[in-house]
C-alpha cells in the first residue's frame, strides 16, 4: 500500500479536519489490477463501499470518502475497470456486465461480520442496488439517483441530445461487431455538461483523463443500455436510501422516482437542497451526511 494524494476535486467539496486516513491498493481480479482507496478507520463498526459513475473515479469521490468515514465507517472506493488507477489489459473489451461482476466480488472479498452499505453516485446508484441484489449482503444501500437504462425518459437524460438517444441503440447495434472495441470520448455521448452545476468543476471533470475526459468502447455503451437490473424492483427487499440531488440539471428525480416507487424494501427519499448532480453545493452536502450518519447509527444498533 502507498499513500495516494491529489487536489483535482479537494477545493470544491468542504475539507475534514482533522485529515482522516487514505491508503490505496490494488485487487486482483480476474488478472485484472483493481485500484482500491481504503478511507478512514480500518477497524469502524460500519463499512462503506462507495462506487462512482460513468464519468468519475476513486478520486473524484474522495472528498466524500473523507466525510462518510467521520460517521463510523471504514470507506472502500473501487476504481471501476478503465478508470482511475485500475489497471485493465483489453480497456476496448469492458462491459458494463464487468463492472457488476467486479463489484459483487468486491462485496464477497470484504465480507465480515460488520454491516455493509453500499453507496453509489450517479450510474453508481443503480450499480449499488445491483451489488446487493447479487450477493444479498449489503445491510442497506443509499444511492444519489437509480437509472433503469430500459426507460426512454432515462437514455434522453443521459445522452447529450434526446434525438441521439432514440438512435443510440440501432446504431450500436450496427456498429457491434468490428467495432466493438473503438473507444470514443465519453462526452460524445455522454451530457458531461450537467455533471455539475458549478462550471470549473465541470471543467476539472472533462480534464481527468482517468475520469469524466476518458473514454468509453461502443460495446459498453451496448451492454449498458441493453442492461436490465439484477432483480425487479417489486423483488428487492434492502433498505433503500435516495438522497437525490435537488438542483440535479442532468438526472432529475423525475426519471430516477418510477423505479425507486417501484422498491418493495423500506425505502426514504430525502432531498439534497442546492445541489447539482455532483452534490458539492451546501446545505445539500451537509444534508447528505447527515442522513449517511443516520444510517450508519441504524445499523451499529
Amino acid at each position: 500500500m502507498r499513500q495516494y494524494m491529489s487536489e483535482r476535486y479537494e477545493r470544491y467539496v468542504q475539507r475534514v479536519d482533522p485529515p482522516v486516513s487514505r491508503m490505496s491498493s490494488y485487487w486482483n481480479w480476474r488478472g485484472e489490477r483493481v485500484h482500491v482507496e481504503r478511507v478512514g478507520d480500518p477497524n469502524a463498526p460500519v463499512r462503506i463501499i462507495l462506487i462512482h459513475g460513468a464519468g468519475g473515479n476513486a478520486n473524484a469521490l474522495w472528498p466524500f470518502a473523507a466525510h462518510l468515514s467521520l460517521a463510523g465507517a471504514h470507506v472502500s472506493v473501487p476504481d471501476l475497470l478503465g478508470y482511475g488507477q485500475t489497471v485493465v489489459r483489453q480497456p476496448g473489451a469492458i462491459r458494463y456486465g464487468h463492472w457488476r461482476e467486479m463489484l459483487a466480488d468486491l462485496a464477497r472479498a470484504e465480507q465480515d461480520d460488520r454491516p455493509l452499505l453500499v453507496v453509489g453516485a450517479s450510474l453508481g446508484g443503480m450499480l449499488a442496488y445491483d451489488t446487493a441484489a447479487q450477493t444479498g449482503l449489503a445491510s442497506a444501500i443509499a444511492v444519489t439517483c437509480l437509472l433503469d437504462p430500459r426507460s426512454p425518459a432515462v437514455r434522453a437524460r443521459l445522452t447529450w441530445h434526446p434525438s441521439l438517444a432514440r438512435v443510440a441503440a440501432p446504431m450500436l447495434r450496427v456498429l457491434a461487431g468490428p467495432l466493438a472495441n473503438l473507444r470514443v470520448p465519453i462526452r460524445w455521448i455522454a451530457d458531461m455538461r450537467h455533471i455539475a452545476n458549478d462550471r470549473d468543476l465541470v471543467r476539472e471533470v472533462l480534464a481527468d483523463k482517468r475520469g469524466g475526459g476518458g473514454r468509453v468502447s461502443l460495446g459498453w455503451m451496448r451492454s449498458y443500455l441493453q442492461s436490465r437490473p439484477v432483480q425487479e424492483p417489486e423483488l428487492f427487499t434492502t433498505p433503500t436510501y435516495l438522497l437525490h440531488p435537488e438542483d440535479d440539471r442532468w438526472t432529475p428525480l423525475t426519471i430516477s422516482a418510477p423505479f425507486f416507487s417501484r422498491i418493495a424494501a423500506v425505502k426514504s427519499l430525502v432531498m439534497l437542497e442546492g445541489s447539482g448532480h455532483f452534490p458539492v453545493e451546501q446545505p445539500g452536502l451537509t444534508q447528505m451526511m447527515t442522513e449517511i450518519q443516520q444510517i450508519v447509527d441504524k445499523l451499529r444498533g
